[in-house]
């Protein structure tokens, strides 16, 4: 088990995204911009990253 986090930043709004994206970041819980959250570094969060890169700032701790 890796005890690395990610603190991911949402800086864009998601206005004019698709539904997908849309739903990727709420699952990551964010909503505006400027909210941030910490989650685990795993697959699956750089997975739900990846569909979003252009909306988050991601920080490794």
């Amino acid at each position: 088990m890796s005890d690395k986090k990610l603190t991911i930043t949402q800086v864009r709004s998601i206005i004019g995204c698709t539904k997908k994206q849309k739903d990727t970041i709420k699952s990551l819980g964010l909503g505006r911009p400027n909210y941030t959250v910490e989650k685990p570094d795993n697959p699956c969060t750089r997975g739900q990253i990846r569909v979003v890169e252009h909306l988050v700032k991601v920080e490794e701790r």
